[in-house]
């Protein structure tokens, strides 16, 4: 095969999206055959395989056969992609500098052109990372402006994300995740080319973990999943989509396959040459260690976490204080409350900070807390704040000694949870509702509660909360049976009908119902010969 045909061939690959083949054909092809169009091709492809310094070296090739060529406008579209690598690649004043050579040669050519808003996009980017809001929101705006004059749909797509996110970290949340959606809509209906499509997929979904949104994260994560299936060479983004797969099987209490996910996403990252956003893996997967309790793993994860420049708080405290290290764990809360944060960050510390300041006695501090966290839920709109609001408020009623009014939250905080299929979040408000019906000498109704919790935190594998449910039930008789569980058991053993069982314990009819079908769960049986036989066999008669 010649070289006009190797090239036809490659450019016809990148064409169909098979991003390796492409990248291996123009890489292999001397430099002196390819076009500017070829190197640009070249860069995309590497960048899209996980070869981030062979897109650079493609790109300033690109750029500099541009230029020798007197085609301006094509070596700024290239130095845009170097700033953004650059600066992706923890080279932030190397990126700038491109920035600065793409602005002079727009102010050199002094035409109003699309290039213009590319550039700003960078700009804006770079005010962002300062936390100079008011000048990126402006920025976002103007580069809106010339998505919409140039018909470009990649800068109106990057502006209403831009904006969105933006907004969210204002604590102007329903506002944000509206134009969120709208630049979902650039995405899905195929108007962008994949880099800037899988850049505004991963920003989206991680806008909404965020807040967490779990609705919006489930659905769009489900979207970004099926972009990166469907380009089986496709290595840039799939740590993303590692992360927040994992993230999304952790609320459903699935924890073998989040920690694989979120290991399989720190790999992805290293491998893709961005590995500072491993940290958020490693954080996420000491999460998971520290709630099956598997501490070691978990200080290990978080150390990880550490190494990558992401502070794994405010999980690595409750560790801290799942060990014992309750003054570390404090300090570390309260160092955290007292640093400037936006609203967003802020409130995914508060459920956190609640439970560790409780448990070393500060219940009034705890309690300003779940207030600001109540506050927070009305404004976001989002349901899964909520129910930690109402999780917050339970909590410190129950510290202070007003069971009543915490069960009344703790009911709230778990419904909410049932509908986000969020099962240990769920056992959590069965623990503390058990507790305080303890603390009003409910002692039939906590059993109910706490079997269940118990139960669920078992199959989960949330071993340190199973033990805390086991504690609070006291010693239990064969199969976790309570005290009015083994009185039915026994009439039924001695063959006494429902009717009979009611009248002979001052129950109605129904309770009676509720506890046989309590004791068959438990006995794992079906029949209530089968459960006297249980009786008999654990000498319960």
């Amino acid at each position: 095969m010649g070289v006009v045909e190797d090239l036809r061939w490659a450019r016809e690959a990148f064409e169909r999206r098979e991003w390796l083949a492409a990248y291996t054909g123009l890489s292999e092809r001397d430099g002196s055959a390819l076009t500017p169009e070829d190197f640009t091709r070249l860069a995309t492809a590497a960048f899209l395989v996980g070869r981030g310094n062979d897109a650079i070296q493609a790109l300033q090739r690109a750029y500099q056969v541009s230029i020798d060529a007197g085609d301006t406008l094509a070596a700024v579209r290239c130095g845009f992609w170097l700033a953004f690598l650059l600066m992706e690649a923890g080279e932030p004043a190397v990126g700038g500098g491109w920035v600065a050579r793409c602005r002079r040669l727009l102010d050199e050519l002094g035409e109003d052109v699309v290039e213009r808003g590319h550039v700003l996009v960078m700009v804006m980017m770079g005010h962002i990372f300062a936390g100079e809001y008011d000048r990126a929101e402006a920025l976002a705006v103007e580069i809106g402006d010339y998505g919409r004059r140039f018909a470009d749909p990649a800068l109106a797509a990057q502006s209403l994300n831009a904006r969105g996110r933006m907004l969210l970290y204002q604590g102007r949340v329903p506002e944000g995740l509206a134009l969120l959606d709208e630049a979902m809509v650039a995405i899905t209906t195929g108007e962008l080319s994949p880099v800037f499509a899988g850049m505004i997929y991963c920003s989206l979904v991680e806008a909404c973990q965020e807040v967490s949104d779990y609705g919006r994260v489930v659905e769009w994560t489900a979207a970004l999943t099926a972009f990166v299936d469907a380009q089986p060479d496709l290595v840039a983004f799939t740590g993303q989509s590692a992360v927040h797969r994992g993230q999304i099987m952790r609320v459903r209490g699935a924890y073998t396959e989040a920690v694989e996910e979120f290991e399989r996403a720190a790999r992805r990252y290293v491998a893709t040459e961005t590995p500072a956003a491993a940290g958020l893996a490693w954080a996420e997967c000491g999460d998971v260690h520290r709630i099956r309790g598997d501490y070691a793993a978990a200080a290990r994860a978080y150390r990880e976490a550490g190494e990558f420049g992401y502070e794994p708080q405010p999980g690595l405290a409750q560790l801290w204080l799942a060990r014992g290290r309750a003054d570390a764990a404090v300090a570390a809360i309260r160092r955290l409350l007292a640093e400037p944060r936006d609203p967003v960050s802020r409130t995914r510390l508060l459920p956190g900070a609640v439970e560790v300041l409780l448990a070393a006695g500060a219940i009034e501090d705890a309690a300003a807390l779940g207030e600001e966290l109540t506050r927070a839920a009305a404004t976001f709109g989002i349901a899964a704040i909520r129910a930690f609001a109402c999780f917050a408020q339970g909590s410190v009623l129950l510290a202070r000694g007003e069971a009543s009014a915490a069960i009344a939250e703790l009911r709230r905080s778990m419904h909410l949870w049932q509908e986000l299929g969020a099962p240990y979040e769920v056992a959590h408000c069965r623990l503390l509702l058990g507790k305080a019906m303890l603390a009003l000498d409910d002692a039939e109704s906590a059993a109910a509660e706490l079997a269940t919790a118990c139960r669920a935190f078992h199959d989960l594998g949330a071993l340190p909360a199973e033990h805390a449910a086991s504690v609070l039930m006291g010693p239990s008789a064969p199969g976790g049976l309570t005290r009015r569980e083994l009185d039915v058991l026994r009439l039924v053993a001695n063959g006494a009908s429902t009717p009979q069982i009611a009248k002979s314990l001052v129950l109605s009819q129904k309770t009676v119902e509720r506890h046989l079908a309590n004791i068959f769960t438990k006995l794992g049986v079906s029949s209530r010969t089968a459960a006297a036989r249980f009786a008999f066999d654990h000498d319960l008669i």
